[in-house]
């Protein structure tokens, strides 16, 4: 082990899931999510991924017409057991009727338990939306609905509603959120009906209820298909407030049931 290590503090100005995504695919030894951003660290130099990330920046302001900037900075930290460290500083939430815990720490005695490790930066909880999906599920998962996860992330959304008696299936694009999730199932003894890499758009099925924590673009991009999936109830999350007139546009085909406010962030429960 070298005495000390790099630490790459990263900052963007706004849409960090799409900097989330950009590190999954650009990091391989796991960065931790913050409430502002993420932390890389490494024993090799950083100054390659901090110059990634502000060319990412620049290309995603483009493609969304508006400006995103990152504010990146590189330390030399002592080389300690920064993972035990971090490790102590995640604290168990609950949500509506679930205990999201890591395994190092007791299980609840009155809720529904969730066990998450967040070695990477998935879904653990602690995010406005994700949290506000899990306040949703809550009320609206009744046990033997057919539920779909679309976007699944880390699993922790069909893993709440099969923990309430659903049967579930879930889907990513992204191929690490799959197999993250199959790892998350395996942790908490839990079962899915199918899994896949891909969206919605790769199954002729429809559910009684689907779940869509993504972001307002994809939402709005992909609402033909979700609206085809639902038979009775969807759930909108990953929306900023200034987005939510053009997604409650895309959806005015459907009754908004429920909407749950988390700062910035918002959650429609929409129904047919």
């Amino acid at each position: 082990m070298q005495e000390t290590y790099n630490e790459l503090v990263i900052k963007p100005s706004g849409h960090l899931e799409h900097f989330c995504d950009f590190l999954a695919s650009a990091v391989d030894v796991g960065f931790e999510e913050t409430s502002t951003g993420f932390i890389v660290r490494n024993e090799d130099e950083l100054e390659t991924l901090s110059w990634g990330l502000e060319q990412f920046s620049l290309a995603l302001s483009e493609a969304l017409n508006e400006t995103i900037s990152v504010e990146t900075s590189i330390s030399e930290q002592k080389n300690e057991d920064w993972i035990a460290k971090y490790q102590e500083g995640i604290k168990p939430i609950a949500v509506g009727k679930f205990y999201i815990h890591p395994t190092w720490s007791e299980a609840s005695k009155t809720l529904e338990n969730i066990k998450i490790d967040p070695a990477l930066a998935f879904g653990t909880g602690h995010h406005p939306t994700t949290a506000s999906c899990l306040k949703a599920v809550s009320t609206h998962v009744k046990p033997g609905m057919e539920v779909v996860d679309v976007g699944c992330g880390s699993g922790i959304l069909a893993l709440a509603a099969s923990k309430l008696g659903a049967v579930v299936d879930l889907c990513d694009t992204d191929i690490i959120s799959v197999d993250n999730s199959k790892d998350n199932f395996a942790l908490n003894e839990a079962t899915y009906r199918e899994m896949w890499e891909g969206s919605i758009t790769s199954t002729d099925k429809t559910y009684d209820l689907v779940i869509a924590n993504i972001v307002a673009d994809v939402l709005i991009f992909i609402a033909k298909d979700l609206k085809k999936a639902t038979k009775n109830k969807l759930i909108l999350s990953g929306i900023l407030d200034k987005y939510e007139e053009k997604v409650q546009k895309k959806f005015s085909d459907m009754t908004c049931v429920e909407r749950i406010v988390d700062g910035e962030w918002i959650s429609l429960v929409m129904e047919k």
